[in-house]
């Protein structure tokens, strides 16, 4: 919703050190087969594309887990026969090999089939003999979707595979890599800065002297434009001392959904030169883990593809909707058993989950809303009613203390429109997940590296991301809360930064609006939200279509840096950073017709 300007498991027992043997050696077997591989040109076609399954043991053992590049994580399916995994690889592709890395469940009889529509199916390999281990299939086939098809279990358990790689050649690997950077000079962006010195754009300016850095945690995301979707064959990195051990190359269409097309947990730094296959508008590097205390630092981001290069210079408008994990999303262990939460007999149902990282039990952790006031120890959930403009504010310690925040929703007979919010302020760490009937996800608020670090941290990295006139926020109401700017006096009337805006205002036609009332979209632009978001985000100057790309945000000063700051630290960069910061699809505002569920989580 647009905001109006505010006022003030059980796991089966049995030996790990089985799995563990099992997982070495394949390992170890995966990485001989790759020398094998690269010497018939063939290109890992599977790794990060979307896998599906009949069935998995649970929630910790899905599909995904199969094709993710991850050795120690696994798909494992229901006890019983037939079981099936299979990967969509987005495209046609000629296959030439299947590699089965199965856990200590394998399978004694299995089929390799592939399809061109996910429903008909040609089997390429069959078996009744299976052997377990790594299973090296050389064959022969076409098609976008591969899968295993388990037709007889060696175990009482289900099937279970560490990895399922599938490799072969696309329709558009035969055109060669051109030697153009089509990243160059492209609008970058990054789920944060170290300071504004080593901003995205540094990262694609062909200048090796110039550098992107991150703020000092996991994860983080540096992002190209390409302006126009392109076939991605190779990725070079010329990273800095600071560089990554873990991390990911990532395609996007729409810069929303994405999909990995290269996966490490062993990089080296230096510069990596990385051969991939994918296609996408968007490319990004998405680090999970860092080699060194301070954050990732890249010289140099290049993309280079099988045409003749990059695209035009976008203008895009970026909308947000998604149904992926997306970045800095955390993992679906944070949201708690889903599976668990009751069935609503209202329109959905709403999970509070604590995620204080131990500060606060569940006896402490409050929330309130229609008139009751509950710990989620007593009541984790809330059969939610259809209601108009509501708001459930949670406190941690007691139901008055001044630690607290709040959601704000609308909720119909068969919908909700939902958001988390920090036009006020900052109070409380909270993200939301929201399921439809439909199997949809979509997440918003707070990213999980914010929520693994302690509430001093926090406080401490926004105090040293902004400019001085910003930082006292951070001070003024601490440890209970960041005020936004415009309800700190410095920024109001005869406030030491009253005139922060007002030249710049003046030079785009606004005369009237004070600093506090463009921080807080009021005065005349209570009625004109493209020019408030245009003033907070100094990008009013910008010919209109220019005024909605996210490279262009916050480039210079004056700019509204608290909303900034808690963008770069929001699952997919979404957040409600001043009331109408959902011009041009920034806001953490999310809806769905037939929801099933919603999960809060609250931390510290």
């Amino acid at each position: 919703m647009r905001l109006l300007p505010h006022t003030a498991t059980w796991r089966r027992s049995r030996s790990r050190v089985l799995a563990t043997l099992t997982a070495a050696l394949a390992l170890t077997a995966a990485l001989l087969a790759g020398t094998a591989h690269s010497a018939e040109a063939a290109t890992l076609l599977s790794q990060g594309k979307t896998a599906t399954a009949s069935s998995a043991e649970n929630a910790s053992f899905a599909a995904s887990a199969a094709v993710d590049g991850n050795t120690g994580t696994r798909w494992s399916s229901a006890f019983s026969d037939p079981q099936w995994l299979q990967v969509d690889l987005g495209a046609s592709a000629s296959v030439s090999q299947v590699v089965l890395q199965w856990e200590a469940a394998y399978a004694t009889a299995f089929q390799i089939q592939t399809s061109a529509n996910g429903t008909s199916w040609t089997t390429i390999y069959s078996t009744t003999t299976g052997t377990g281990g790594t299973q090296t299939l050389n064959v022969t086939g076409t098609g976008r979707y591969v899968r295993m098809y388990g037709t007889a279990r060696a175990t009482p358990y289900g099937y279970s595979l560490w990895e399922f790689q599938v490799y072969g050649t696309t329709g558009g690997t035969g055109a060669s890599c051109s030697t153009t950077d089509a990243a160059l000079n492209h609008p970058a962006t990054a789920s944060s800065l170290e300071n504004a010195s080593f901003p995205a754009s540094a990262a694609v300016d062909g200048n090796t002297a110039t550098r992107w850095s991150s703020g000092f945690s996991d994860p983080q995301w540096l992002q190209v434009d390409l302006g126009s979707s392109q076939t991605i064959c190779e990725v070079t990195l010329a990273w800095e001392a600071a560089y990554a051990t873990a991390f990911q190359i990532q395609v996007s269409p729409d810069g929303t959904n994405w999909t990995t097309v290269y996966s490490t947990t062993t990089g080296t730094g230096g510069t990596q030169t990385v051969s991939v296959s994918g296609t996408g508008r968007y490319v990004r590097m998405d680090g999970t883990a860092r080699a060194t205390a301070y954050g990732y630092s890249v010289w140099e981001f290049g993309v280079y593809t099988t045409g003749a290069g990059g695209g035009p210079t976008p203008t895009p408008t970026p909308t947000p909707t998604s149904t992926s994990t997306g970045s800095g999303a955390p993992p679906a262990s944070f949201w708690g058993n889903t599976s668990a939460i009751p069935a609503a007999t209202h329109v959905l149902e709403l999970s509070i989950v604590n995620q204080t990282n131990g500060q606060y039990p569940d006896s402490q952790v409050y929330w309130s809303f229609n008139g009751q006031e509950q710990s989620i120890a007593q009541q984790p959930y809330v059969d939610m009613p259809a209601n108009s403009a509501g708001r459930m504010y949670f406190y941690l310690g007691s139901p008055t203390s001044p630690y607290y925040d709040f959601i704000e929703f609308t909720v119909g007979t068969s919908s909700i429109n939902v958001d988390t919010t920090r036009v006020d302020r900052f109070g409380l760490k909270l993200a939301l997940l929201l399921h439809g009937h439909d199997g949809s996800n979509q997440q918003v608020g707070e990213n999980y590296a914010t929520f693994q670090e302690s509430r001093t941290a926090t406080f401490q990295r926004f105090q040293n991301a902004v400019p001085t006139q910003f930082k006292e926020l951070a001070t003024d109401n601490a440890p209970y809360g960041i005020p936004s700017p415009g309800n700190d006096p410095a920024f109001q009337a005869g406030g030491a930064y009253a005139n922060y805006f007002t030249s710049y205002a003046a030079s785009v036609g606004d005369t009237s609006d004070s600093t506090a009332q463009i921080f807080g979209c009021g005065g005349t632009l209570s009625a004109n939200p493209p020019l408030c978001a245009g003033l907070n985000r100094h990008v009013a100057q910008l010919p209109a279509a220019q005024q909605s790309n996210p490279a262009n945000f916050y480039q210079a000063a004056p700019a509204n840096y608290y909303a900034q700051f808690w963008h770069q630290n929001a699952i997919n960069g979404l957040q409600y950073g001043f009331p109408y910061d959902d011009d041009a699809g920034q806001s953490s505002d999310i809806s769905i017709t037939n929801p099933q569920y919603m999960v809060v989580a609250v931390g510290w």
